[in-house]
């Protein structure tokens, strides 16, 4: 495992830079997603030219892109990056970051689906402790507590919180039972198995493995999960957790769904899991879960992880 590299916490006022790193947005969930932010304390920056821009089913240029993220890292006016939506095309940005020297030091780095590549690499290349959590027009848009919106509670945990760890109610199922400590780790599934093979594939020995996506087919979910197991990204971890997995209803009645399939495959690892998390994607109020940290996984119940120290330093 790397050495963790905690970004400084954010305050009351800081200024948050809204990136679009993958799939284009909509103004108008652009513009209440700030205005959430804003209620929030914080102080979003927005170039809209850029964060509103559309080539094919990405948000501009991978040039434009690529340009906005350095700036937004080398920025010492910028306290955090809050990424607009998820999508696809964050995985073009990696090459140009491979050739950067490390960023000065960390700043909170929050997104999820897509944005899973950018938070292996980070991870892999700099150490750096990223956050997986709701995003400015997709989660932040429809408020707290609400529907596809946002878990206030593990937001203001992960990004402020600098003494002491705090527990998440994992609002699961068990579907297997213990108790096991390691390192947080994982995204969305597609983006974990897409990056085996590159130097920004997972280490995943003794993490606590997190794994949700949507829109797949059991059979899918399936194949991918033995794709991860084949190329021994099991082996060596201490936990699990699953997602929701919306949209992703066997094809036929009687079929396998994607829960039936987690037991059969990682059913067998004996370690503590816990299967449908309100995290990533999901339709419920997502959590924020910090990347990188140390944390105790509960399959109790609904399901418990506790984060042993701060995500963030003073």
């Amino acid at each position: 495992m790397p050495q963790a590299l905690k970004p400084p916490a954010l305050r009351q006022g800081d200024a948050i830079r809204v990136l679009s790193l993958a799939s284009p947005v909509q103004e108008d969930h652009l513009d209440a997603g700030c205005k959430e932010l804003a209620r929030l304390g914080y102080t979003p920056k927005v170039d809209r030219a850029s964060v509103l821009a559309r080539q094919s089913y990405f948000a501009g240029a991978t040039a434009a892109r690529l340009a906005a993220l350095k700036n937004a890292l080398a920025d010492p006016d910028v306290r955090a990056i809050f990424c607009s939506r998820g999508g696809y095309g964050s995985n073009y940005l990696l090459d140009g970051l491979g050739v950067a020297h490390a960023p000065a030091g960390p700043k909170i780095f929050l997104g999820a689906s897509d944005v899973t590549s950018l938070q292996l690499f980070f991870w892999r290349k700099f150490g750096w402790v990223t956050f997986y959590g709701p995003m400015v027009a997709s989660n932040f848009d429809r408020g707290p507590g609400s529907a596809h919106g946002y878990d206030c509670a593990s937001l203001m945990s992960a990004l402020t919180e600098t003494q002491h760890g705090w527990s998440v109610d994992l609002q699961g199922a068990p579907m297997r039972p213990g108790k096991a400590e390691g390192t947080l780790l994982g995204g969305c599934l597609t983006l974990v198995e897409a990056a085996l093979g590159t130097p920004w594939e997972l280490d995943t020995e003794g993490a606590i493995l997190l794994l949700e996506d949507r829109g797949m087919k059991p059979y899918q979910v399936d194949r991918a999960l033995m794709h991860l197991k084949q190329a021994g990204k099991f082996r060596g971890v201490v936990g699990i957790i699953l997602g929701d997995f919306p949209d992703c209803a066997p094809a036929a009645a009687g079929d396998e769904t994607v829960e039936s399939v987690a037991e059969r495959i990682l059913g067998g690892l004996g370690v503590p899991m816990v299967w449908g998390a309100p995290v990533g994607h999901t339709s419920r109020a997502m959590l924020t879960l910090p990347l990188g940290v140390r944390a105790e996984l509960s399959g109790a119940g609904c399901g418990t992880l506790r984060i042993l120290d701060p995500a963030c330093t003073p």
